[in-house]
């Protein structure tokens, strides 16, 4: 039986990306530790970035009519 894809939390991995993030400005960490928090942050803002895909591609379903899908590019009212 083939594995499931793990489920990624992105509130999660947000936030330890955040904190990361802060501690880094403040400088918290040795340069070793620096480069393992960096490491780490690169890895959770992929699996941020792997959420935000899964879930775009989600409202992509579901707003296809009679199978087409219209495209409509995203307004940002706070500017």
């Amino acid at each position: 039986m083939a594995e499931q894809p793990k489920q990624i939390d992105f509130e999660a991995s947000l936030s330890q990306l955040e904190n990361l993030v802060e501690k880094l400005e403040n400088s918290e960490f040795t340069l070793e530790q620096s480069l393992q928090a960096f490491e780490q942050g690169v890895k959770l803002t992929r699996q941020c970035q792997q959420a935000l895909s899964a879930a775009e591609q989600k409202v992509q379903l579901l707003i296809e009519e009679n199978g087409k899908s219209e495209a409509v590019p995203f307004q940002d009212d706070t500017l």
